[in-house]
């Protein structure tokens, strides 16, 4: 079986009683003060989810209680850790999606609670009793998942927004500052994130010691992935809104997470290239070409983004550009999933034994 390794352990610790004493605390605030007072938040921003705060506070002490219990059950290694451990931080994890969506826009504390959990869920797998094959094989499926749920939410998402056209729009528009799809892309964004870096911890697994330049890719695709939570926190604005010079700092910050992010996947897909066999170095190539290519056109159009000129298909290059690097994340999860399960598969011929 897969063990989970020191770091991680504490790690998972660290944030079930981070979460568990939090949890009970607020929630305690919100039970005791169901107008919110205590904790500063008036009832009205719920947007009439809710009358008030009672019901989200036993909601939130019963996580925390959760939180506690799954502490101690890891704490003391018992056979249900990574059940308790589970049902915790996936409890917060829907808790804090949920809230995202009725309050329609993201916190400081969104960021301080919200990221220990999603730390905690990648440092709990390895509790799941499996092999560390088919641990391996389940880190690695989520560069497919991941490519696919990005898919969807390109397609999807923007059936949110009347007025929003795919064609000549970007997609980071619709997570913009005030745009009526972000809470929705925002939600299913760090859902992408948390898949990402699970593959990028995937292609470390499958490349063990003997493959250092595919470990290296991994660990880029995890760093791109994680980086995918600043993008969150640093939105850009609205096109009418830049038009104003209403533009912030948030957009500068944008613009340099677009450019590292782009340098990053560009690395992990030059060592992955470099690390595997022929074909799948030749379709790299062949995929880096066409970025560079489609990432000029984009690049032709983008400045009219911020002065409110006509961008014509800016958006058909753009996701051209995103569906090749979709294509290329499953190709390479394929890749590596058929190469290790071939390498660990004995070839047999009929009529003739095989050694013991």
């Amino acid at each position: 079986m897969a063990r989970q390794r020191g770091w991680q352990r504490w790690l998972l610790l660290l944030v079930l009683g981070y979460e568990g004493l939090g949890g009970l605390l607020g929630g305690a605030l919100l039970v005791v003060a169901p107008d919110g007072h205590l904790m500063d938040m008036p009832a009205q921003m719920m947007r009439g989810t809710f009358r008030d705060f009672l019901i989200p506070g036993i909601i939130l002490t019963c996580l925390g209680a959760l939180s506690v219990v799954a502490f101690f059950v890891v704490l003391r290694r018992r056979p249900a850790d990574w059940i308790a451990a589970g049902v915790a931080l996936g409890g917060f994890a829907i808790w804090f999606f949920v809230e995202i969506v009725i309050l329609s826009e993201l916190h400081w504390l969104h960021a301080m609670w919200g990221l220990p959990v999603l730390a905690g869920i990648v440092a709990a797998v390895p509790l799941i009793p499996l092999r560390r094959e088919a641990q391996r094989d389940l880190w690695l499926a989520c560069g497919i998942l991941s490519s696919l749920l990005y898919g969807a939410m390109g397609l999807f998402v923007p059936a949110g927004w009347s007025g929003y056209d795919s064609a000549s729009q970007v997609v980071s528009e619709l997570s913009a500052v005030g745009a009526p799809t972000r809470p929705l892309w925002v939600v299913l964004g760090l859902l992408y994130t948390l898949l990402v870096i699970g593959f990028g911890w995937g292609v470390r697994m499958a490349a063990g010691r003997e493959r250092p330049r595919l470990r290296l890719s991994g660990a880029l695709i995890a760093i791109y992935g994680a980086l995918g939570i600043a993008w969150t926190f640093a939105p850009m604005h609205l096109r009418t809104t830049l038009a104003a010079g209403g533009g912030t700092a948030s957009d500068t910050v944008h613009l340099v997470l677009a450019a590292i992010t782009e340098v990053l996947f560009l690395l992990a897909l030059a060592f992955a290239a470099a690390a595997l066999g022929r074909v799948f170095r030749a379709y790299s190539v062949v995929t880096c070409i066409a970025l560079f290519a489609f990432g000029a056109l984009t690049f032709q159009q983008s400045a009219g983004i911020a002065t409110g000129s006509p961008t014509p298909l800016i958006g058909v290059w753009e996701r051209i550009n995103i569906g090749l690097f979709l294509a290329w994340i499953i190709v390479l999860a394929v890749t590596l999933l058929v190469r290790e399960h071939s390498r660990s598969t004995p070839t047999s011929f009929p009529g003739i034994a095989q050694p013991a």
